[in-house]
Protein backbone atom coordinates (compact mmCIF):
# COMPACT_ATOMS: atom_id res chain seq x y z
CA UNK A 1 0.00 0.00 0.00
CA UNK A 2 1.29 3.52 -0.50
CA UNK A 3 2.71 5.66 2.11
CA UNK A 4 2.36 8.97 0.05
CA UNK A 5 -0.47 10.19 2.05
CA UNK A 6 -1.48 9.71 5.81
CA UNK A 7 -4.74 7.14 5.84
CA UNK A 8 -7.63 8.91 6.32
CA UNK A 9 -10.08 8.80 9.32
CA UNK A 10 -12.91 10.53 9.89
CA UNK A 11 -12.00 13.05 7.50
CA UNK A 12 -9.04 14.37 9.75
CA UNK A 13 -6.41 14.11 6.65
CA UNK A 14 -8.88 15.89 4.16
CA UNK A 15 -9.50 18.25 5.98
CA UNK A 16 -5.89 19.09 6.98
CA UNK A 17 -5.34 18.77 3.51
CA UNK A 18 -8.25 21.40 2.68
CA UNK A 19 -6.59 23.88 5.33
CA UNK A 20 -3.19 23.80 4.04
CA UNK A 21 -4.55 24.37 0.82
CA UNK A 22 -6.65 27.48 1.78
CA UNK A 23 -3.76 28.58 3.47
CA UNK A 24 -1.16 28.53 0.95
CA UNK A 25 -3.43 30.47 -1.53
CA UNK A 26 -4.02 32.82 1.13
CA UNK A 27 -0.52 33.78 1.91
CA UNK A 28 -0.17 33.51 -2.13
CA UNK A 29 -2.79 36.32 -2.50
CA UNK A 30 -1.79 38.71 -0.02
CA UNK A 31 2.36 37.84 -0.84
CA UNK A 32 1.54 39.07 -4.34
CA UNK A 33 -0.75 42.00 -3.68
CA UNK A 34 2.30 43.35 -1.17
CA UNK A 35 4.83 42.92 -4.67
CA UNK A 36 6.93 40.44 -2.44
CA UNK A 37 9.02 37.47 -3.87
CA UNK A 38 9.54 34.45 -1.89
CA UNK A 39 13.02 35.57 -1.05
CA UNK A 40 11.72 38.71 0.19
CA UNK A 41 9.30 37.49 2.30
CA UNK A 42 11.72 34.94 3.64
CA UNK A 43 13.67 37.41 4.79
CA UNK A 44 11.16 39.39 6.42
CA UNK A 45 9.90 36.42 8.47
CA UNK A 46 13.14 34.35 8.75
CA UNK A 47 12.24 31.19 6.70
CA UNK A 48 13.18 29.95 3.46
CA UNK A 49 11.85 30.74 0.20
CA UNK A 50 11.58 27.10 -0.81
CA UNK A 51 9.41 26.80 2.50
CA UNK A 52 7.46 29.38 1.11
CA UNK A 53 6.69 28.01 -2.09
CA UNK A 54 5.71 24.73 0.02
CA UNK A 55 3.35 26.34 1.93
CA UNK A 56 1.58 28.27 -0.52
CA UNK A 57 1.24 24.95 -2.80
CA UNK A 58 -0.35 23.33 0.56
CA UNK A 59 2.28 20.93 0.97
CA UNK A 60 3.23 21.62 4.18
CA UNK A 61 1.83 23.48 7.51
CA UNK A 62 3.47 25.98 9.41
CA UNK A 63 4.17 26.78 12.96
CA UNK A 64 2.10 28.95 15.02
CA UNK A 65 5.74 31.15 15.10
CA UNK A 66 6.22 30.99 11.54
CA UNK A 67 2.42 32.01 11.25
CA UNK A 68 2.80 35.18 13.04
CA UNK A 69 5.89 36.02 11.66
CA UNK A 70 3.91 36.08 8.29
CA UNK A 71 1.28 37.60 9.61
CA UNK A 72 3.12 40.47 10.67
CA UNK A 73 5.13 41.25 7.77
CA UNK A 74 1.96 40.71 5.65
CA UNK A 75 0.37 43.94 7.60
CA UNK A 76 -2.47 41.08 8.87
CA UNK A 77 -4.06 38.96 11.61
CA UNK A 78 -3.06 35.34 12.05
CA UNK A 79 -6.88 35.13 11.56
CA UNK A 80 -6.50 36.69 8.82
CA UNK A 81 -4.94 34.32 6.56
CA UNK A 82 -7.09 31.76 7.13
CA UNK A 83 -10.23 33.92 5.70
CA UNK A 84 -11.81 32.21 2.62
CA UNK A 85 -11.36 34.33 -0.19
CA UNK A 86 -13.46 33.13 -2.10
CA UNK A 87 -16.01 33.98 0.39
CA UNK A 88 -15.02 37.40 0.58
CA UNK A 89 -18.39 38.87 -0.24
CA UNK A 90 -18.49 41.24 3.18
CA UNK A 91 -21.51 42.70 2.20
CA UNK A 92 -22.00 46.62 2.84
CA UNK A 93 -20.17 48.99 4.88
CA UNK A 94 -22.95 51.42 5.97
CA UNK A 95 -21.44 55.34 6.36
CA UNK A 96 -22.30 54.97 10.38
CA UNK A 97 -19.89 52.14 10.88
CA UNK A 98 -16.74 53.41 9.06
CA UNK A 99 -14.05 52.43 10.98
CA UNK A 100 -12.21 55.83 11.55
CA UNK A 101 -9.01 57.69 13.28
CA UNK A 102 -9.45 60.22 15.85
CA UNK A 103 -9.75 63.60 14.59
CA UNK A 104 -6.65 65.86 14.00
CA UNK A 105 -5.63 69.05 12.24
CA UNK A 106 -10.01 69.20 11.40
CA UNK A 107 -9.62 66.31 9.38
CA UNK A 108 -11.12 62.41 10.25
CA UNK A 109 -9.68 59.94 8.18
CA UNK A 110 -11.92 56.89 7.34
CA UNK A 111 -10.67 53.38 5.96
CA UNK A 112 -13.38 51.87 3.73
CA UNK A 113 -11.50 49.15 2.31
CA UNK A 114 -11.85 45.59 4.18
CA UNK A 115 -9.06 44.27 5.77
CA UNK A 116 -7.07 42.02 5.00
CA UNK A 117 -5.62 44.49 2.44
CA UNK A 118 -4.03 43.18 -0.80
CA UNK A 119 -4.31 45.10 -4.11
CA UNK A 120 -5.31 48.60 -2.74
CA UNK A 121 -6.75 50.19 0.20
CA UNK A 122 -9.40 53.46 -0.16
CA UNK A 123 -9.96 56.12 2.18
CA UNK A 124 -12.27 58.62 3.01
CA UNK A 125 -11.40 62.33 4.34
CA UNK A 126 -13.64 64.80 5.81
CA UNK A 127 -11.86 68.00 6.43
CA UNK A 128 -13.58 71.20 8.29
CA UNK A 129 -12.61 74.52 6.99
CA UNK A 130 -9.14 74.86 6.90
CA UNK A 131 -8.78 71.09 8.03
CA UNK A 132 -6.13 69.45 6.53
CA UNK A 133 -3.41 66.41 6.29
CA UNK A 134 -1.27 67.82 8.58
CA UNK A 135 1.36 70.96 9.06
CA UNK A 136 3.95 69.40 6.90
CA UNK A 137 3.89 67.10 3.80
CA UNK A 138 4.18 63.30 4.12
CA UNK A 139 5.04 60.12 1.80
CA UNK A 140 3.95 56.25 2.65
CA UNK A 141 5.41 53.78 1.04
CA UNK A 142 6.04 53.69 -3.07
CA UNK A 143 2.79 52.98 -4.65
CA UNK A 144 0.31 55.01 -6.72
CA UNK A 145 -2.05 57.61 -5.11
CA UNK A 146 -5.80 58.99 -6.10
CA UNK A 147 -7.62 61.73 -4.92
CA UNK A 148 -10.67 62.57 -5.94
CA UNK A 149 -12.49 65.73 -4.45
CA UNK A 150 -16.22 64.73 -3.43
CA UNK A 151 -17.15 67.91 -1.98
CA UNK A 152 -15.66 71.60 -1.92
CA UNK A 153 -12.63 73.25 -2.30
CA UNK A 154 -8.87 71.39 -1.89
CA UNK A 155 -5.48 72.10 -2.12
CA UNK A 156 -3.06 69.37 -2.56
CA UNK A 157 0.48 70.19 -2.65
CA UNK A 158 2.78 67.57 -4.24
CA UNK A 159 6.58 69.23 -3.32
CA UNK A 160 6.79 72.60 -4.02
CA UNK A 161 3.90 72.51 -6.35
CA UNK A 162 0.36 73.35 -5.78
CA UNK A 163 -3.00 72.21 -7.29
CA UNK A 164 -6.56 73.35 -6.51
CA UNK A 165 -9.35 70.79 -7.16
CA UNK A 166 -13.18 71.29 -6.70
CA UNK A 167 -15.25 69.08 -6.50
CA UNK A 168 -15.20 66.13 -9.26
CA UNK A 169 -11.51 66.98 -9.43
CA UNK A 170 -8.91 64.27 -9.30
CA UNK A 171 -5.10 63.80 -9.44
CA UNK A 172 -2.20 60.83 -9.39
CA UNK A 173 0.89 60.91 -7.77
CA UNK A 174 3.16 58.66 -6.26
CA UNK A 175 3.40 58.43 -2.60
CA UNK A 176 6.78 58.59 -2.51
CA UNK A 177 6.32 61.95 -3.64
CA UNK A 178 5.80 64.40 -0.48
CA UNK A 179 2.38 65.71 -0.17
CA UNK A 180 -0.29 67.30 1.73
CA UNK A 181 -4.04 67.89 1.47
CA UNK A 182 -5.98 70.96 2.79
CA UNK A 183 -9.27 72.41 2.79
CA UNK A 184 -9.26 76.03 1.09
CA UNK A 185 -13.04 76.22 0.88
CA UNK A 186 -15.76 77.78 2.95
CA UNK A 187 -17.53 74.80 3.39
CA UNK A 188 -16.72 71.35 4.70
CA UNK A 189 -14.19 69.65 2.69
CA UNK A 190 -14.30 65.20 1.82
CA UNK A 191 -11.88 63.44 -0.67
CA UNK A 192 -11.39 59.63 -1.29
CA UNK A 193 -8.01 58.49 -1.32
CA UNK A 194 -6.90 55.47 -3.46
CA UNK A 195 -3.68 53.39 -2.90
CA UNK A 196 -2.61 50.75 -5.02
CA UNK A 197 -0.81 48.20 -3.75
CA UNK A 198 -1.61 48.88 -0.12
CA UNK A 199 1.07 51.18 1.90
CA UNK A 200 -0.21 50.70 5.41
CA UNK A 201 0.91 48.36 7.91
CA UNK A 202 -0.98 45.79 10.41
CA UNK A 203 -0.40 48.47 13.16
CA UNK A 204 -1.70 51.21 11.41
CA UNK A 205 -5.04 49.83 10.39
CA UNK A 206 -5.72 48.76 13.91
CA UNK A 207 -6.11 52.52 15.21
CA UNK A 208 -9.37 52.77 13.11
CA UNK A 209 -12.01 52.12 15.21
CA UNK A 210 -16.25 52.68 14.27
CA UNK A 211 -17.28 55.91 14.52
CA UNK A 212 -20.18 57.77 15.14
CA UNK A 213 -21.58 60.33 12.31
CA UNK A 214 -20.60 64.03 13.00
CA UNK A 215 -23.63 66.59 13.89
CA UNK A 216 -23.38 68.84 11.29
CA UNK A 217 -23.27 67.73 7.33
Amino acid sequence: MSTDQAPVKNGVASTATHAHHMLGQRLKSLRLGRRLSLRELAELTGTSASFISQLERGLTGASTASLNQMASALGVSVAMLFEDSAAGQRGVLLRSERPSLPPSDGCRKMLLSRPPLSDMEVYIGEFDIGGSTGPALYTHGDAHEMLVVLRGIVEVSLGDVRHVLEEGDSIEYATSTAHRSENIGSGRAEVMWIIAPPTSVRAELDQYRAWKPLAAR
